[in-house]
C-alpha cells in the first residue's frame, strides 16, 4: 500500500505504542493527525522522544476521548484510524474502575460512531492480550474465551465487542488488533519490563509481584509494524487477531535475564503489595500469532535479548523519567 500522502488519525499518540506508531507512519509517508489527550501544561507525552524531524511534520490534536465532539472534529479530513487511545493500567482499573470504562469503552463508541458518520476507510482498532485472562489452552489463538479478570480487561472486551458489533451490524470497515505484552524505548514502569530495568540499574533489590507468571513480550517496533500491516489488507475487515512472538518466559527469569545484561549484583524479591488480586491474576500468556501471518504477512524480527538489550540501553539514558522506588500503577 502506498500511505504517501495519506490521511490517518492516531488516537493515543503520546503513549508508548502509539508514538513508535507516528514515526512508522511518518517514515511511509501518511500525514498523520496525533490525538493526545488534553493537559494544561500541552505535554505531548512520549511523542517529545519521536524523532524531531518526523515530529514536525505531524499534526497535533488536543483532546478527550470522552468528548465524542472532540473525537469527530480530530477525525474530520482523515481517511482512516488507528485507535490506540485507552487507559492501561491494570492496578490503576482496581482503584478507578469507573474512569477506565469511560475511556475504554464509551471512547471506542466516540471513535466508532464518528468514523462511521464521517465514512472513513478503516478503523484499526486496539485490544490486548488480557482480554484472555488466564490460558485455558496454549498457545492462546483469537477463539479463546473471553474472560474479566480485571476492570481494565473487562473494559476492553467491552471496547472490542463494540468494534465487532460495527461491522457486523453496519458492515463498517474495523479490525481489531491484539497485542501480546510490548515492551522498548518510552515505556513506563506500570509495565515489569522497565519495572526491572529500572530496579537493576539503581537499587541492590528488584521488587516484583508473583514470580511464577508467563508473558509473551514483543518488541515495540514489532508491534506498530503489526497495526500497519493490519491496514494494508482487505483480508482483516472484521477480523481479530493476536500480535504476539508466539514465546513465554516467567517474570521470575525475565527478571534473572535483566540482571545479568544489566551486569549488576541484584536480588529478587516479591512483593505482596505488588500482587494481584488471586482471581484477577493472569498465570499465563502464549499468542498463536498464525492468523496474522496468514491475514498480513506479519512476522515480528526482533530478538528478544537484542530488543531488552536496546530497552537498557534507552532507559539507562532517561533514568531521571523514572522513580525506582515508587510502585506505579
Amino acid at each position: 500500500m502506498n500511505w504517501n500522502g495519506y490521511e490517518v488519525l492516531i488516537t493515543g499518540a503520546g503513549g508508548f505504542i502509539g508514538s513508535h506508531l507516528v514515526e512508522e507512519m511518518v517514515r511511509r509517508g501518511a500525514k498523520v493527525k496525533a490525538f493526545a489527550h488534553y493537559n494544561a501544561r500541552g505535554d505531548i507525552g512520549l511523542l517529545r522522544y519521536a524523532d524531531p524531524h518526523l515530529l514536525e511534520q505531524v499534526e497535533l490534536y488536543f483532546g478527550d476521548l470522552k468528548d465524542p465532539a472532540a473525537v469527530r472534529q480530530a477525525m474530520e479530513g482523515t481517511r482512516a484510524v488507528f485507535h490506540l487511545g485507552a487507559l492501561i493500567g491494570i492496578p490503576y482499573s482496581y482503584v478507578n474502575p469507573y474512569d477506565v470504562v469511560q475511556t475504554n469503552v464509551m471512547g471506542t463508541l466516540n471513535v466508532l460512531t464518528a468514523a462511521r458518520q464521517l465514512g472513513l476507510e478503516r478503523v484499526i482498532h486496539t485490544s490486548t492480550s488480557e482480554v484472555y485472562g488466564s490460558a485455558r489452552y496454549v498457545p492462546i489463538d483469537e477463539a479463546h474465551p473471553l474472560q474479566g479478570q480485571s476492570p481494565y480487561s473487562a473494559s476492553k472486551i467491552g471496547a472490542d465487542k463494540l468494534a465487532e458489533s460495527f461491522h457486523l451490524a453496519f458492515g463498517f470497515p474495523v479490525t481489531t488488533v491484539r497485542p501480546f505484552n510490548t515492551y522498548g524505548p518510552r515505556q513506563s514502569t506500570r509495565a515489569v519490563i522497565p519495572t526491572i530495568i529500572v530496579q537493576a540499574l539503581t537499587q541492590d533489590v528488584v521488587k516484583l509481584g508473583s514470580l511464577d507468571t508467563t508473558r509473551d513480550f514483543t518488541y515495540v517496533v514489532d508491534t506498530a509494524r503489526g497495526f500497519i500491516a493490519a491496514a494494508e489488507t482487505e483480508a482483516t475487515i472484521g477480523e481479530t487477531f493476536n500480535l504476539g512472538v508466539g514465546k513465554e518466559i516467567s517474570v521470575g527469569e525475565l527478571a534473572n535475564l535483566i540482571i545479568k545484561i544489566v551486569g549488576r549484583d541484584v536480588r529478587i524479591e516479591s512483593e505482596s503489595a505488588r500482587m494481584r488480586p488471586a482471581g484477577s491474576e493472569v498465570n499465563r500468556l502464549l499468542s498463536n500469532n498464525s492468523k496474522a501471518k496468514q491475514l498480513t504477512g506479519w512476522t515480528p524480527q526482533y530478538d528478544f535479548q537484542r530488543g531488552l538489550t536496546d530497552t537498557i540501553a534507552w532507559i539507562s539514558q532517561h533514568l531521571d523519567l523514572y522513580q525506582a522506588k515508587r510502585y506505579a500503577i
